[in-house]
C-alpha cells in the first residue's frame, strides 16, 4: 500500500503527521513515511497537551471532530488525560448560510417551502459539525425541527476516511501500534459508523423504535419523526422545547424530581442496553433536555449501539461484578469479552481489572463512576494484549455520560445501587423477551425434530437388544444397579415425549383465539406450557437430587475365603 499523491490528500497526510509529531508519535510518522509531509517550517517539538488536542481536532473539519468522539472511547489507545479532553470535544460549530438550508430542504422534499410548511426559521436553533436543527411549523400548525445536512459534507468526509485508512494500513503491517490495535479496522467502524449519521432516515428508524422501547417510562420523551418530511439529507421530527440538563439553574434544580429522574433515566439505559440491545450511545448532558413538564427529553438520536443477547448476558454480569465489588469475577468477565491476542498477559490483565474494581468498591458515594471502570478496563486490556469489542468501548463512554447527567439531577446518585436495584426486573424483562412467541415457535420446532427423531432412535436401540448386538461398558457388573439405570433412562425418554408434546401443542394452540388469556397468550395454550415448563424443572430437580456422579472404580474384589 503506498499513499495517494493526489494535492487534496498530501494536504491531510501533512496535518495529520503534524498532529502525531505534536502529541508525541513522531514514531508512527516515521512508520507511515510522512515526514515529507511536514511543512518544515512548523516546530515539530513544540509540546503538545492533551487539553489542547479537543482544539486541534475541532481545526481539521468534522471529519476529525467525530474521529476524536470515537477515540474518547479507546481506553486502550490513550491515556486517560486525553480520554478527558476528548469527551469534552464539543460538536457545536458555525451555522451555514439560511438560504443555502431552505433550498437543500425544498430539493430534497421536491416541493417550496411555503407548500411544507408555514413557518421555516432561517436562523438555526444548533449547529453541529454534520448539520443544522431549524424551527419550523407544519401546515396542521405542529411545531417541528427540521435538521438539514451541511452541503457537500459526504465528499470531505470520504475523502478524509480514504486519507486515514491509507494510513491506517500503512500501520498495521509495519509498526507494533497497528498489529496490536487493527487501526485499518477501528478506521473501517467508523466509517459505517459516520455513513449511518449521514442518512438520516435511519435516525429516524432510531428515533421511532427508541420512543416505542420508552414508552413504558413516564418521565421520558423521544421526539417521533415525521416521515413525510424526511430524506436522506432532511430529518423532520416533533419538536421539544426544554433546557440542556447541563444548564440548569439553580432554582430548576431545585423544581424538579431530581432523584426519580436520575433512577428512570438510568433505568432506561439499562433496559436498552441489557434487554432490547440497541441503545442512545452519547447521552452527554447537551443531548438531554428537561422539558418544561419536568420530563428528560432524548435528542440527537444519529450514534446509536448495539448489542447481541450474548453480549448482553456477558455485559450483565461484569455490570453486576462492578457493582458488588468482585473483582476476580469482573476480570474473568472482562477476558472471555475480548480477543485474546498473540503474547497477551492474561495474569496481568486479570490484576489490574481487580485492581480497579476493588478501589471502585471502597470509593464514596460522590466517587462512584461505574463508565470510568468500564473504560480503565478497556485501557488495561490494550495494555495487556486483548482486544475489546467495540460495544465494550461505546458501552463505557454512554455510561461516563449517564454518571455525569445523574449527578446533575441528583448528588448524591448511587449507579451501583441502581444497577442492583433494577437487575431483577431487567432479568425478568429479557425472560418474557425471550418467552416471545418468535422464540417459542424456535424452540418447538428443535422439540418437534427431537421428537420426530426418537422412535426412529429407539427402533434402533430395541433392535440391537432383541439381536444382542447392544453393549453396555461398565467398569463393575452390577445386574440390579443396570437395570435400575436403564429403566430411569426409559421413564425419562417417555417424560421427555410427554413434555415435547405438550410444548408442541401449546405451540400449536398459540394461534387459536379464546376468551381465557393468560400473559396475554391464549390460556390454554399457556396452560399446557406451563405444564411443560413444571414438569420440565421436576425432572431436572429429580436429576439433581437422585443421580450419583461418576464414582472412580473401585479396586477388583480379591477372591472369597
Amino acid at each position: 500500500m503506498t499513499l495517494s499523491l493526489k494535492p487534496r490528500h498530501l494536504k491531510r497526510y501533512g496535518e495529520i503527521a503534524r498532529l502525531m509529531v505534536k502529541y508525541g508519535r513522531g514514531d508512527l510518522v516515521r512508520t507511515a513515511g510522512l515526514e515529507a509531509a511536514l511543512a518544515p517550517s512548523v516546530d515539530e517539538a513544540s509540546d503538545g497537551r492533551a487539553d489542547n488536542l479537543a482544539d486541534d481536532l475541532e481545526r481539521l473539519g468534522p471529519t476529525f471532530v467525530k474521529l476524536g468522539q470515537v477515540l474518547s472511547t479507546r481506553a486502550d489507545l490513550l491515556p486517560p488525560d486525553y480520554l478527558d479532553a476528548l469527551a469534552r470535544l464539543q460538536d457545536d460549530v458555525e451555522a451555514f448560510d439560511g438560504e443555502k438550508a431552505e433550498a437543500i430542504v425544498a430539493e430534497e422534499l421536491g416541493v417550496r417551502l411555503s407548500k411544507a410548511f408555514t413557518r421555516f426559521d432561517r436562523t438555526p436553533i444548533a449547529a453541529a459539525s454534520l448539520g443544522q436543527v431549524h424551527y419550523a411549523e407544519l401546515r396542521d400548525g405542529r411545531p417541528v425541527a427540521v435538521k438539514v445536512q451541511r452541503p457537500e459534507i459526504r465528499e470531505q468526509i470520504a475523502a478524509d476516511i480514504e486519507s486515514l485508512l491509507q494510513i491506517a494500513q500503512l500501520l498495521d503491517r509495519h509498526s507494533s501500534v497497528g498489529g496490536r490495535f487493527d487501526l485499518e479496522g477501528m478506521i473501517r467502524e467508523f466509517e459505517r459508523s459516520i455513513a449511518e449519521e449521514l442518512d438520516y432516515r435511519k435516525e429516524a428508524g432510531n428515533l421511532r423504535r427508541l420512543a416505542g422501547i420508552l414508552e413504558r417510562f413516564d418521565r421520558l420523551v423521544v421526539p417521533r419523526p415525521i416521515d413525510d418530511y424526511t430524506t436522506e439529507r432532511v430529518l423532520t421530527m416533533e419538536y421539544v422545547s426544554g433546557r440542556k440538563v447541563n444548564e440548569l439553574s439553580p432554582l430548576a434544580r431545585m423544581e424538579m424530581d431530581g432523584p426519580e429522574l436520575a433512577q428512570q433515566l438510568f433505568e432506561a439505559y439499562l433496559h436498552q442496553i441489557l434487554v432490547e440491545g440497541i441503545f442512545h450511545a452519547d447521552p452527554h448532558p447537551g443531548n438531554l433536555f428537561l422539558t418544561p413538564d419536568r420530563r428528560i427529553a432524548l435528542v440527537d438520536l444519529g450514534m446509536v449501539g448495539r448489542t447481541t443477547p450474548r453480549m448482553q448476558e456477558k455485559l450483565l454480569a461484569l455490570l453486576l461484578a462492578i457493582g458488588e465489588g468482585q473483582g476476580e469475577r469482573a476480570a474473568e468477565v472482562a477476558a472471555s469479552i475480548g480477543e485474546v491476542l498473540p503474547g497477551a498477559d492474561l495474569h496481568a490483565f486479570e490484576r489490574a481489572v481487580a485492581d480497579l474494581v476493588s478501589a471502585h468498591r471502597d470509593a464514596t458515594v460522590e466517587q462512584i463512576e461505574v463508565g470510568r471502570v468500564v473504560v480503565s478496563t478497556t485501557g488495561a486490556a490494550g495494555r495487556c494484549g486483548v482486544r475489546m469489542p467495540s460495544e465494550l468501548t461505546l458501552l463505557g463512554k454512554t455510561l461516563l455520560h449517564l454518571d455525569e447527567v445523574a449527578r446533575v439531577l441528583d448528588p448524591d446518585f448511587d449507579p451501583n445501587a441502581a444497577i442492583r436495584e433494577h437487575v431483577t426486573g431487567v432479568l425478568r424483562r429479557r425472560m418474557l423477551k425471550q418467552a416471545s412467541p418468535g422464540q417459542l415457535f424456535s424452540t418447538f420446532l428443535e422439540v418437534n425434530q427431537v421428537v420426530q427423531r426418537l422412535p426412529a432412535q429407539l427402533n434402533q436401540l430395541l433392535e440391537r437388544m432383541s439381536t444382542n448386538d447392544l453393549e453396555v461398558r461398565v467398569r463393575a457388573f452390577d445386574e440390579v444397579r443396570l437395570m435400575e439405570g436403564l429403566q430411569k433412562i426409559a421413564n425419562r425418554i417417555a417424560m421427555g415425549v410427554v413434555l415435547g408434546a405438550l410444548i408442541v401443542g401449546a405451540a400449536m394452540l398459540m394461534s387459536v383465539d379464546t376468551d381465557f388469556t393468560l400473559l396475554g397468550y391464549p390460556g390454554l395454550a399457556m396452560v399446557l406450557f406451563l405444564a411443560a415448563v413444571a414438569g420440565g424443572i421436576g425432572l431436572v430437580v429429580d436429576i439433581l437430587r437422585h443421580d450419583e456422579t461418576a464414582r472412580k472404580p473401585r479396586p477388583p474384589r480379591g477372591p472369597r475365603a
